[in-house]
C-alpha cells in the first residue's frame, strides 16, 4: 500500500497458529500470544494449510484469509535468532514462512478468548496461500 494507496489492504488481520510459540519456546525462545503482532491467536487449525479466500467465523465476525505473514528483520530486534525460527529455506530452496497468515474483516463483530471458529473453505479450485 504505501507504493501504490489505491490497492486494498490485505493485511488487516494477523493471525499466528498457538503451536508456533509452542514451538518457538521448545527451541529456546520466551515468546507469548500477542509479543508477535497478531490481532488473534489460534489452536488446531492449520492456518498455513488453509487455501486464500478462506473465512474464519468467531460469533458473527468473519475474516477472510489473504496470504502468509512475511516476517522481517525486525523480528530480531524482539529477539535475536527469531527470524530463522519463523522463516526457513527448504531442501529445494522454497522459502517456508512460519509467522501466521492474514486476512481482512469481512464481517465485524466482537472476538472474544475461548470463541470457536468456524472454517468456511472458499469454492473450489483452492489456491495456496503466497505472502502479502
Amino acid at each position: 500500500m504505501a507504493a501504490d494507496p489505491s490497492q486494498p489492504n490485505v493485511r488487516q488481520v494477523h493471525l499466528i497458529h498457538g503451536e508456533l510459540f509452542d514451538a518457538l519456546r521448545a527451541s529456546g525462545h520466551t515468546v507469548e500470544a500477542g509479543q508477535l503482532g497478531e490481532n488473534i491467536t489460534t489452536r488446531e487449525i492449520d492456518l498455513l494449510a488453509l487455501p486464500v479466500g478462506t473465512r474464519l467465523r468467531f460469533g458473527d465476525a468473519m475474516v477472510t484469509i489473504t496470504g502468509l505473514r512475511n516476517p522481517c528483520q525486525q523480528i530480531n530486534d524482539f529477539q535475536p535468532g527469531l527470524l530463522k525460527q519463523v522463516i526457513r529455506t527448504s531442501g529445494e530452496g522454497h522459502v517456508i514462512r512460519l509467522a501466521g497468515v492474514m486476512g481482512i474483516v469481512s464481517r465485524g463483530g466482537r472476538v472474544m478468548t475461548g470463541d470457536t471458529i468456524d472454517i468456511e473453505m472458499p469454492p473450489l479450485p483452492h489456491f495456496p496461500l503466497t505472502r502479502v
